[in-house]
């Protein structure tokens, strides 16, 4: 059976966005270790800059335009990965000790599948990753996750949003933003 949660991220109070209205996502995770995000953002999205298509690739800084984050750690532990998921298909993973601490891996195994799907009113982003290949012991674990987007609309503004901002600044890597609990599908 699979675990599924859904939730809303919350854009930080000082980064306000007048083009997208919300955004919304969805974490499931499969008894064969797969993690699966769907990312939906609703708004003027003639306001918001949606990189176009191109074959996926890992790149870094994507974090500086419109992209979409997941931050994955087993349930009290300090270690984490971050993948940042850009609506081009472009993909960066990284990996940390414990907060900010460590750095990217760059490796075309570790790949996240993205799709995306843009409607007038809609940006859909799904990711799939596989949690075996990230770190064998997510696959069992009751996993937190922090999930996050920063928005770039067409004047260069950006937007940050999250499940939760602990921090009187937008902090994706804090360990309080990863609120989301996922717990292993039954019958593992």
């Amino acid at each position: 059976m699979r675990s599924v949660q859904h939730a809303r991220l919350i854009c930080h109070p000082t980064t306000p966005c007048h083009a997208v209205r919300g955004i919304d996502v969805r974490a499931g995770r499969s008894a064969d270790g797969q993690l699966t995000l769907t990312f939906g953002i609703d708004g003027d999205l003639g306001r918001v800059r949606l990189p176009p298509s191109r074959a996926p690739r890992f790149a870094t800084e994507l974090w500086q335009h419109t992209c979409l984050e997941a931050f994955i750690a087993r349930d009290g532990a300090p270690a984490y990965h971050e993948y940042n998921l850009a609506p081009s298909g472009e993909w960066a993973l990284y990996a940390f000790r414990k907060y900010r601490e460590g750095g990217p891996i760059e490796d075309d195994v570790r790949a996240p599948r993205i799709e995306a799907r843009r409607a007038p009113e809609r940006f859909e982003l799904d990711a799939a990753i596989r949690l075996d290949l990230l770190a064998p012991g997510y696959v069992g674990a009751p996993l937190r996750l922090g999930l996050s987007g920063v928005v770039e609309e067409v004047d260069g503004l950006l937007s940050y949003w999250a499940l939760s901002h602990p921090a009187e600044r937008p902090d994706f890597h804090h360990a309080a933003a990863r609120t989301m609990r996922l717990a292993p599908p039954e019958g593992e």
